[in-house]
């Protein structure tokens, strides 16, 4: 039997198998952060292609919050209704919808990866002034941050528990907290980009505390039933910088703030690290993480083949793979991922003929 194809309980949420679609910016909303025609079309053929946990790109909890001007965002009750759509489909073809709550912190107010233009989005192209643990922006071309003093931290940490309970209504039966990749959990998180001589800094549990304040609110907004997830960066690839030891204290924390799978990214707080890009190059960090704070993981980054992925579960790396480039690809990789390890395809009635 598969173990990719076993399914996975979390709290009251039973996914079909162990393969998600990883949070991937699609750049593509509309006016205000509004998901569009383009977010049903490309959720909702992961859906039908077999992905049991299909997450949305990193949807900002705030305005200021959002990467580029066009990301999504959970921050109104328009935002409810215009996702409600998303999840009845995804739900309706047998996945389970997620979505990523997420705040860019000193990377946001940039352009989108195919813009003719780089850095900072200056007011008058519909950029702002993002925020930060300092004043120090990530780049010199991007914009100037400002240094969330504790009122704006406060409201930060309202602000994922509101969006979280906005993601219940609009649907989502699984919220994860975006906390890697350099955007502002992680800046707080990481000595690299986090130099705060008050509380919410210095020692790694000052620098955790605010990611963890979001956990235990996350938590209460959304209920007892309803899985929240974590996305880390594991390591920052940087000597000085945050490091997989780090995560396994953070991962416990985190467990113990009713976060229910700890989701393994690495890298994204520095431009200089030096990242070891190859096949599988993360899983290590997720079956530390996994073995040492006794919490279930997810693995993700350059997971391409069926073998690769079975392994991953079989072995105990991991409890969940998340695929971003390769369900780019082929959004129907798990229906014949299914087929090639001798696990039951269900093809949606409409493709059988091509069964």
């Amino acid at each position: 039997m598969s173990s990719l194809f076993t399914p996975l309980t979390l709290r009251a949420v039973t996914l079909p198998n162990r393969i998600a679609l990883a949070p991937m910016c699609q750049y593509t909303a509309g006016p205000d952060g509004l998901p569009t025609d383009w977010h049903l079309v490309h959720l909702g053929a992961r859906a039908v292609g077999g992905a049991a946990l299909v997450m949305t790109e990193a949807t900002a909890v705030l305005p200021e919050g959002r990467i580029s001007p066009q990301d999504t965002g959970l921050w109104s009750g328009r935002h409810v209704d215009a996702w409600r759509p998303v999840t009845r489909f995804l739900a309706g073809h047998g996945a389970v919808p997620a979505v990523q709550l997420a705040h860019a912190g000193f990377k946001a107010s940039t352009y989108r990866p195919w813009d003719p233009c780089r850095g900072g989005v200056p007011d008058g192209a519909g950029g702002w002034t993002p925020v930060g643990p300092t004043g120090e922006p990530f780049l010199p071309e991007c914009r100037v941050p400002t240094a969330l003093d504790p009122a704006g931290i406060a409201g930060v940490v309202e602000a994922f528990a509101t969006a979280a309970a906005r993601a219940v209504d609009a649907g989502f039966a699984v919220v994860e907290i975006h906390a890697a990749h350099g955007y502002l959990l992680h800046e707080f998180l990481s000595p690299l980009t986090n130099q705060r001589g008050d509380g919410w800094g210095g020692d790694r549990a000052g620098r955790m505390r605010l990611t963890l304040e979001v956990a235990h609110a996350v938590r209460a907004a959304v209920g007892e039933d309803v899985p929240v997830l974590t996305r880390i960066s594991a390591t920052d690839w940087v000597e000085g910088g945050w490091t997989v030891a780090d995560s396994v204290v953070l991962a416990a924390a985190l467990a113990a703030a009713g976060v229910d799978l700890v989701d393994c990214s690495s890298g994204g707080a520095s431009p200089t690290a030096a990242i070891p890009l190859g096949r599988g190059y993360q899983v290590p960090l997720a079956a530390q993480v996994r073995r040492e704070a006794k919490v279930p993981t997810g693995a993700v980054g350059l997971i391409v083949e069926p073998e690769q992925a079975e392994a991953i579960i079989a072995d105990g790396e991991a409890d969940l793979v998340l695929l971003g480039r390769e369900l780019l690809r082929n959004p129907y990789w798990p229906h014949q991922a299914a087929a090639k390890l001798g696990a039951d395809a269900n093809w949606p009635d409409q493709y059988l003929r091509a069964v």
